[in-house]
């Protein structure tokens, strides 16, 4: 659907260019964005490395695993009807400390891993429509939209990528959006657990 929006945006963009005779301002505007595509992608590329690299070595070091203990306690609230000892509890708490320092590339292959263990856990629980018969189809547990709803809304401590492309386009404090990030995450956040510890009362009823 997204590539149709595109395709029509940017016909609608040409064809009038056409219409008032600016076409020469639009092949220039093409061209210089294409160039600004490419610099983005070199720099969000190295900072990428740096701080996918940093998670890996806080990994490797068992602060990951500490840090995890110590959300234990919310990922309990959140997700009573996960086993303490299942695996998808450690990829939740690890995909949510990404999340917290900012490092979206980081967190999304953690993500994938939750959601592919709590589907092995509603396998476990005996739902059909993760048996593998039947053809059924399947329907996100409420684990799994619990989960969805926290990785969108996440709290965000450091901004990474926001400040890695606000120092590209040469702003004086790429920093500075730090505080404003922190609260508008944490009210989302909030907002997001109220959310989904209502739902599920209510879904329990």
């Amino acid at each position: 659907m997204l590539n149709y929006i595109w395709a029509a945006m940017i016909f609608v963009g040409v064809l009038y260019g056409a219409i008032n005779g600016t076409m020469k301002e639009i092949t220039e505007a093409a061209l210089q964005s294409a160039g600004e595509a490419v610099s983005l992608c070199i720099s969000m590329a190295g900072i990428m490395a740096f701080w996918v690299g940093l998670m890996e070595i806080a990994e490797q070091s068992g602060l990951i695993s500490r840090l995890t203990g110590f959300l234990s306690p919310f990922i309990s609230f959140m997700f009573p009807g996960i086993p303490k000892e299942h695996k998808a509890r450690d990829y939740i708490s690890t995909n949510i400390i990404a999340n917290i320092l900012g490092l979206g590339w980081a967190c999304t292959p953690a993500g994938l891993k939750a959601m592919e263990e709590l589907a092995n856990l509603e396998e476990e629980r005996g739902n059909p429509a993760y048996g593998g018969s039947g053809g059924k189809e399947r329907v996100a547990s409420n684990e799994m939209c619990t989960f969805l709803i926290l990785n969108i809304s996440s709290l965000q401590l450091i901004p990474v990528n926001m400040i890695a492309y606000r120092q590209q386009y040469g702003s004086v404090n790429p920093a500075g959006i730090i505080g404003p990030a922190i609260v508008a995450t944490a009210v989302s956040t909030g907002v997001a657990v109220v959310y989904c510890k209502v739902k599920d009362r209510r879904r329990r009823a």
